[in-house]
C-alpha cells in the first residue's frame, strides 16, 4: 500500500491517511478483505505517530470500511460497504454544498461543475485498473 503524505498540507495527515484507503478501496488498489499494515507498522513506515495512525482507522473502522480483528489484524471490511441510504445522501449533500457554493461565487456553471466530478468519478474507477 503506498501513501502519499503531504506534511505541508492544512488537510490533517489522519485525514489523508483516511481518504487515501478510500480511494484505494473505490479504485479497486485495494480489495475487500485484504489485511492493511498494522498501526504500529504504518506509522513507522510513513513515519508519523502511531496515534495518528490510529485515529484514522478508528474513522475508517466507524464508517464501516474496515473491520478489526484480533487474530487477522485490519483488514479492508470484507462485505464492502452497506448500500447508500438517505442518511448517507444527506451527510454527502453536506459536505458537497460549501464547495459548491465557493464554486458558483467563482463563476463556475453547473456543467464545469459536473465535469469536474465525472473526471475525479473516471480517476479513481481508473486508477485501480491500471498495470504497471
Amino acid at each position: 500500500m503506498i501513501i502519499e503524505l503531504d506534511m505541508q498540507s492544512e488537510v490533517p495527515i489522519y485525514t489523508q491517511l483516511v481518504n487515501q484507503i478510500i480511494e484505494g478501496i473505490a479504485s479497486g488498489r485495494l480489495q475487500l478483505g485484504e489485511p492493511l499494515p498494522s498501526v504500529r507498522s504504518l506509522a513507522a513506515d510513513i513515519g508519523v505517530n502511531l496515534h495518528t495512525v490510529n485515529k484514522a482507522y478508528t474513522l475508517l473502522k466507524q464508517d464501516g470500511f474496515i473491520q478489526v480483528h484480533r487474530q487477522k489484524g485490519v483488514v479492508i471490511h470484507p462485505d464492502g460497504m452497506p448500500p447508500v441510504t438517505a442518511e448517507y445522501s444527506d451527510k454527502q449533500r453536506q459536505e458537497l454544498k460549501p464547495i459548491v457554493a465557493e464554486a458558483i461565487c467563482r463563476g463556475m456553471s453547473k456543467e464545469e461543475l459536473l465535469q469536474i466530478v465525472e473526471l475525479i468519478h473516471e480517476e479513481i474507477t481508473h486508477s485501480g485498473k491500471e498495470t504497471s
